[in-house]
């Protein structure tokens, strides 16, 4: 593939750690303008150089990076504007929820042992006891005076642990008209109740709500499972997708009367994939609660899967651990062999995958996936009509300070996989950690943004820079 290079223009810096960036136009106004989601609840707007507040709910976010020595993955961790949020003033947030702290869903870490049954049929129980917080999906308006205001809430979802609740986790599909919600698999490490893959469970899926029917229910009870929602709420959603660890969001693209939808796959210790598709049939939650009523297996041709828990993007989920008699090697075992055979046929197989350990000289070791976006524009010709991503870091013996990459792939027209190159970047961070966050891009997908931040840590204040690539 075609060797890139680009350079990073800074446009702010000093901000806290971006989860979302977008741009909108605002009501009455005229020009598009960047819009930047920080993970402890601020939301902030930039024209002509100047950065403004759009909305400050920090008073309504989860306490952060508590129990995890300040790294932490809850938060404001989706926004989305509405396709006429121009004429409605509607826009949609995800975040965890102030107060709703639990002891979580498992006592202690988790880990799969091949040997022992018990941890590969892991049930989550006691739920409404044993969970990690509460995330909240809400509708909100731009009042004329300026003030946005919350109009409802669209969903309550319980979590069985800090992690994998998703980033950029709100979009609208420009061929539906409807709201998307990426939810990761609830967390821990392996997916210890295979949510992912149970047609039930909200968790582990890409969901489409029909925000236009208004099902009368303002605050919605909290729920993990889709048949403990209100028949209302059931009848606006359906489902495109599952086996989903987590999710940097979801990218469309338009290709002559059709999108590409690109989705990238966190993974577990091997591997870090993106998928694309075109063609699927999304199921209404209504059906797949019949279908779970069901003794024989419903039929779901068109339903995408993208294997998780039994694959994590191009290999059978495997257990790591070292080997004894040789310490610069791993050995690797196959964590839920029946659930890979299971999924083998059923699933999407990966666009492309980049992995921990790349041995090849012109590829990198990843460490999780931080953004997925289609590029339409023609100022960086390299890149018109590919799929750029970010990883948060690479992966080197030499750390730190970390450093994030990026690198792109695209579409191949036999529809076969592909493989991606590394973008070179010319920005110099010097002695300052530089992990890549996140990727944003304008409306027209003609811009790409880039959030950068200098810790892994939540708790630690002001380190994020926003960067525009330029050729």
């Amino acid at each position: 593939m075609e060797k890139v290079k680009v350079s990073l223009w800074p446009i702010v810096n000093k901000i806290n750690l971006p989860t979302v960036l977008k741009t909108t136009i605002l009501p009455g106004d005229s020009i598009e303008r960047l819009f930047i989601a920080t993970q402890v609840g601020e939301i902030f707007y930039i024209g002509n150089g100047v950065i403004s507040t759009f909305l400050d709910i920090r008073s309504r976010i989860i306490q952060l990076g508590v129990s995890g020595g300040g790294y932490d993955e809850r938060g404001l961790l989706g926004l989305a504007f509405h396709p006429n949020f121009y004429y409605n003033g509607l826009f949609y947030l995800h975040y965890s929820v102030a107060g709703t702290q639990g002891p979580g869903a498992l006592p202690e870490p988790f880990k799969p042992n091949p040997c022992d049954p018990r941890t590969l049929n892991q049930k989550w129980i006691n739920r409404e006891t044993h969970y990690d917080h509460i995330d909240t999906v809400e509708e909100w308006i731009l009042q004329s005076n300026g003030q946005p205001q919350k109009r409802r809430t669209l969903l309550n979802l319980r979590r069985p642990f800090l992690n994998h609740n998703g980033v950029n986790s709100l979009n609208f599909s420009p061929e539906t008209g409807k709201l998307v919600l990426t939810t990761g698999d609830g967390g821990s490490g392996y997916d210890p109740f295979n949510l992912s893959q149970n047609d039930m469970e909200i968790a582990g899926k890409i969901i489409e709500i029909d925000v236009v029917k208004d099902t009368f229910i303002y605050n919605p009870p909290v729920v993990t499972r889709f048949n403990e929602l209100p028949a209302p709420i059931q009848e606006t959603l359906t489902v495109i997708a599952k086996g989903v660890r987590n999710i940097p969001g979801i990218s469309f693209q338009r290709f002559d009367n059709q999108y590409i939808k690109y989705v990238g796959n966190v993974g577990q210790d091997l591997v870090e994939s993106i998928f694309s598709f075109v063609h699927y049939k999304p199921i209404p939650v209504t059906q797949l609660i019949q279908n779970s009523l069901m003794t024989s297996e419903p039929e779901q041709e068109g339903f995408i899967n993208f294997g998780w828990r039994g694959w994590e993007g191009t290999f059978p989920t495997s257990v790591i651990k070292g080997c004894s008699a040789n310490s610069t090697l791993d050995e690797k075992t196959i964590a839920y062999y029946n659930e890979a055979v299971k999924t083998s046929v059923r699933r999407l197989q990966p666009l492309t995958s980049y992995f921990h350990k790349d041995p090849r000289p012109d590829k990198f070791g990843g460490t999780a996936l931080t953004g997925v976006q289609a590029y339409m524009g023609n100022g960086i010709p390299g890149l018109t009509g590919s799929v750029v991503f970010t990883d948060l870091a690479r992966d080197e013996e030499s750390q730190p300070p970390g450093r994030g990459v990026l690198a792109y792939t695209k579409v191949r027209t036999d529809g076969k996989p592909n493989d991606f190159s590394v973008i070179q970047t010319d920005y110099n961070f010097g002695s300052q950690s530089a992990y890549y966050v996140n990727l944003g891009t304008n409306l027209d997908q003609t811009r790409l943004y880039l959030g950068v931040y200098g810790s892994m840590n939540v708790t630690d204040f002001n380190q994020g820079t926003i960067f525009e690539i330029v050729p």
